[in-house]
C-alpha cells in the first residue's frame, strides 16, 4: 500500500532525558490520536533513532500538503492543549518539513525507516527527481528487506504558515530541503540502502554541497484511520 496522500509532516525532535517518560506518554496517548483524526490526516507514525540524529522522528501523511496550512489547522497550532504545551516546552531540538510527495514507491509498512536529507539547487530539481524516480530507489526497494521508499520535497509557503500566522515559536525555512524515507523490515536493511546509494558524491552533480544528514530509525508506535 502507498503513502496515504500526497503530503507529509514531519517532525524531528529531542528532549533532555529527564523528559523522556513524559514526553512519549504525550506522544502515544495524546499527540498522535489527536493529529490523526484531524481534516485530511490520516495515518502518524513515530520512531526513535537507531543511528544517527535527531533522537525522534514521527511523520504525519495527509492528502495534500495543503493541509498543513488550512485556517483550522492553524487555530489548532495556536490553541495547543495544556499537555502539549508543557511538552513542547521542554523540547531541546525541532526541526519541521512540511513535505510534497514526489515520489511514492512504499509498499505496505515496515519496522524502520533511514532518512537522508540534503539541500539540492533548485535549478536541477527535475534531474534530481528523474534520477531518484527511475535509478536510485527502484535499487533501493529491489535490495533484501526492503519495503518502500518514498521522497518529498519541503513546501516552504506551507512550512512558514505557522510563523506567518503567529501560531508557533518557529524559524523561518529558506531552504528547500529533500527528504528520502527508506522503509523496510529491519534497519539494517534501510540503512545499507542508504549507504550504498547516497554517497556525498552521487548527489554533487545535484548541487548538494552540504554533508547529507542521516538517520535510522525504529517504529515505536503508529495510529491510522
Amino acid at each position: 500500500m502507498a503513502l496515504r496522500g500526497k503530503g507529509m509532516l514531519i517532525v524531528f525532535t529531542e528532549v533532555k532525558p529527564r523528559d523522556e517518560r513524559d514526553f512519549n506518554e504525550w506522544y502515544n496517548r495524546e499527540h498522535i490520536d489527536e493529529r490523526v483524526n484531524l481534516p485530511g490526516f490520516h495515518r502518524a507514525r513515530r520512531y526513535v533513532a537507531l543511528r544517527g540524529s535527531p533522537k525522534y522522528l514521527a511523520t504525519y501523511e495527509c492528502n495534500s500538503v495543503n493541509d498543513l496550512a488550512t485556517p483550522g489547522y492553524l487555530a489548532l497550532l495556536a490553541n495547543q492543549t495544556p499537555w502539549t504545551q508543557a511538552v513542547m516546552a521542554r523540547f531541546t531540538l525541532f526541526h519541521r518539513l512540511t513535505l510534497r510527495i514526489q515520489i511514492d514507491l512504499t509498499h505496505g509498512e515496515g519496522g524502520a525507516v533511514t532518512v537522508v536529507r540534503f539541500v539540492p539547487d533548485p535549478a536541477r530539481r527535475r534531474e534530481l527527481g528523474k534520477w531518484l524516480r527511475e535509478t536510485v530507489l527502484p535499487r533501493a526497494i529491489k535490495r533484501p528487506g526492503m519495503l518502500g521508499a518514498a521522497v518529498g520535497e519541503n513546501d516552504l509557503e506551507t512550512a512558514n504558515a505557522p510563523a506567518q500566522a503567529k501560531s508557533m515559536d518557529h524559524p523561518r525555512a529558506d531552504e528547500v530541503e529533500w527528504v528520502v524515507l527508506l522503509e523496510g523490515a529491519e534497519a539494517a536493511a534501510t540503512s545499507a540502502a542508504a549507504r550504498l546509494l547516497f554517497k556525498p558524491s552521487a548527489l554533487k552533480p545535484f548541487g548538494v554541497e552540504t554533508p547529507l544528514a542521516v538517520g535510522t530509525y525504529r517504529l515505536l508506535y503508529g495510529n491510522q484511520r
